[in-house]
């Protein structure tokens, strides 16, 4: 089997990424600056979608609530987009960006298993920063290892942060 490289997978989940919005909802998203760290994110709404196989990780797709009722809104096809509506949509949108990375990469590498989507709120931040002892919100900590690409619309109604650790 070929070895894959990190940059690979960034590619493949920032064009799996692209292609959901576009393909599920007609929305361009343009890529930011891409880090090669799993950074601290502000986050009204997570969806998590774990990956088993050759290579074992996460994709996580962090939002404002703002985004996510506009995804909501968007992909359900409904006029408004309750709590349920959203994770509803959270959790769908992270499992069609990991399904396109899953049908990518077994094609290419061979065995790739995704576990269900899991969506949760609450300020993401790296496992090795100590937790604000003011900070009185939920907080999940993080692997540190992996990239985060941010993603927006031109006219701003959307801006997402997709991280992966693999």
């Amino acid at each position: 089997m070929a070895a894959i490289s990190f940059e690979e997978i960034m590619f493949t989940i920032m064009s799996a990424t692209q292609d959901t919005f576009k393909s599920y909802m007609n929305i361009d998203l343009l890529a930011g600056k891409v880090e090669k760290k799993v950074e601290p994110v502000d986050s009204d709404v997570t969806g998590i979608v774990g990956i088993a196989g050759d290579r074992v990780g996460y994709i996580i797709i962090a939002t404002d609530k703002l985004s996510a009722q506009f995804v909501a809104k968007e992909l359900l096809m409904v006029d408004e987009a309750d709590d349920e509506c959203i994770r509803d949509a959270m959790g769908e949108l992270a499992n069609n960006i990991a399904g396109a990375f899953k049908t990518k990469y077994h094609a290419q590498y061979g065995s790739v298993a995704l576990g269900l989507p899991l969506v949760v709120s609450g300020q993401l931040r790296a496992i090795s920063e100590p937790p604000d002892p003011s900070d009185q919100a939920s907080s999940i900590n993080v692997q540190c290892k992996g990239v985060t690409i941010p993603f927006k619309t031109a006219d701003g109604s959307i801006s997402l942060t997709v991280m992966v650790y693999i």
